[in-house]
């Protein structure tokens, strides 16, 4: 059975600080689309974020992602392709989202969808690259993804999506990870409950 107590809470990161950033728009369209099936969205803003190892985990844009990573069941991953992986600006964010924080796993068991822009032609070496993290992450990375090629044309002035193939790809992607978190939700603890976990608590006793 399906728990619907609440709408499944899903939290963008975006990989570029341009005041035009297309990795932005695309996160932002995106959430529009799945707060229309019933989810409950958050961004983070990666400006202000130190260089990972640079500070100390104290550190205030340090405690607010990994606080956002812990208060989602879903999170959705946006980047440019930059010399043909994803850019630091992303990278950073993910870097500092620990595996564990003490008891607590800020990305174990959580859906991921991941989503790229490109400049020139299609390309899927950034959404590859975030599938590989998802999976260190011990996330569920759902099966679709979005890659959207010249992304300048994409876009109107008002930072909304044209009607496309791509944008309708966006909604697809929405439409699967809605439907995984919320499948998932009740089954996490199950799915994540591994023998040598076990075997470690039982050690420790």
């Amino acid at each position: 059975m399906t728990n619907f107590d609440h709408p499944p809470r899903i939290l963008f990161l975006y990989g570029s600080l341009r005041e035009r950033s297309y990795s932005r728009l695309l996160a932002e369209e995106s959430a529009r689309i799945i707060q229309e099936f019933g989810a409950e969205v958050r961004f983070f803003d990666p400006r202000e974020l130190p260089i990972y190892g640079s500070v100390s985990d104290t550190h205030p844009k340090v405690q607010e992602l990994r606080e956002l990573s812990t208060w989602s069941e879903g999170q959705v991953w946006s980047s440019p392709e930059m010399h043909g992986n994803i850019t630091g600006i992303l990278k950073n964010q993910i870097d500092w989202i620990p595996l564990s924080i003490g008891a607590v796993r800020p990305t174990q068991g959580r859906t991921l969808a991941v989503m790229q822009v490109s400049g020139g032609s299609q390309s899927f070496n950034a959404v590859n690259t975030m599938r590989i993290l998802g999976r260190w992450m011990r996330m569920f990375t759902i099966p679709n993804q979005s890659s959207v090629a010249k992304a300048y044309q994409e876009f109107h002035e008002n930072g909304t999506m044209k009607d496309s193939s791509y944008r309708d790809r966006v909604i697809d992607v929405m439409e699967e990870l809605y439907k995984f978190t919320l499948l998932l939700r009740d089954q996490v603890d199950y799915l994540t409950d591994r023998h040598s976990e076990r075997k470690e608590k039982t050690s420790r006793k």
